[in-house]
């Protein structure tokens, strides 16, 4: 009996030692590969982590700068962020913050350059629709319609097509096309919650071209 069980657990053995010399190497690789991907993985995480940490702590800083008014400084530490920690969300919320401090300082092509970059570099389409938006509320202001128009055209966000509606009809406006502008003001107005107060402006703007929205249902219906 012994014997028995000693030839059958040593074709056991043969047939395992046999499985591990076809398929050893194969399985040794995987395991690799999957325990690299694991660890990279885990240090991803932790890179990730370091880098929103540290970009955090220089948002700080050009926020506290933004506070003052140091259009200088604001710049400076964003094209440390810009960098340094360009994928991260602290550096396109530092970039709209220095924009706006350097335009409210007069720095109107330096925002204008920050702008930009968000546009074209951020990650998430909200903030790159944020940066046209903005953006093309500064040209709009240098009289650069076109160019204006063109950032608008490239606006993706769905949550802000009412503000992008109504940034076009300020710009077709100035143009002298009231008729298009209308029709912008109009899109911009029923596109826009209702409980919005901004909505108030757009009414007052369809108004001033003759075309007051026509009141909705529930207001209709409040008023009789």
């Amino acid at each position: 009996m012994a014997t028995h069980l000693d030839l059958e657990e040593q074709e056991q053995l043969d047939q395992l030692k046999s499985f591990w010399k076809q398929y050893g190497n194969l399985i040794t690789w995987l395991l690799i590969v999957v325990l690299a991907a694991y660890a990279a993985w885990n240090g991803w995480n932790w890179w990730q982590r370091e880098q929103a940490v540290k970009a955090g702590a220089m948002y700080d800083e050009l926020d506290r700068a933004a506070q003052a008014g140091d259009a200088d400084k604001a710049g400076r530490v964003f094209a440390d962020m810009k960098d340094r920690f360009p994928r991260t969300a602290f550096t396109e919320q530092g970039a709209l913050l220095a924009a706006r401090t350097q335009f409210e300082k007069g720095q109107i092509d330096t925002a204008r350059a920050t702008l930009t970059w968000v546009s074209e570099n951020a990650p998430e389409v909200e903030y790159q629709t944020i940066a046209r938006l903005r953006l093309a509320g500064v040209l709009l202001d240098e009289k650069k319609y076109d160019e204006a128009l063109k950032q608008l055209d490239a606006a993706k966000g769905q949550e802000f097509e009412a503000l992008v509606a109504d940034r076009r009809g300020d710009i077709l406006l100035a143009q002298g096309k009231r008729d298009e502008a209308r029709a912008a003001y109009a899109t911009a107005w029923k596109t826009m919650d209702a409980s919005v107060d901004y909505r108030r402006l757009i009414d007052a703007k369809l108004t001033a071209l003759g075309a007051p929205p026509e009141p909705t249902a529930a207001v209709a219906e409040a008023g009789k």
